[in-house]
């Protein structure tokens, strides 16, 4: 199947749902929709690293395909 037929056949779940099966309290997300959120980070969890990607080059004979 391609990617998009798999893609097709995905059924979104709320993301409360997702949430708790992870471990993660209703009071750290942000919901976007049904389906998305942003978290907030908790008490005593480490700070992230930012990785900033400014610019990409894409292959000469075009996005993946073979050298």
């Amino acid at each position: 199947m391609t990617d998009l037929e798999i893609a097709r056949q995905a059924k979104p779940r709320p993301i409360q749902e997702v949430a708790m099966e992870l471990g993660l309290s209703e009071d750290r997300l942000v919901p976007y929709g049904r389906d998305k959120a942003k978290i907030l980070p908790g008490e005593g969890v480490p700070q992230g690293k930012l990785i900033l990607v400014s610019a990409i080059t894409p292959p000469q004979a075009g996005e993946g395909t073979p050298p």
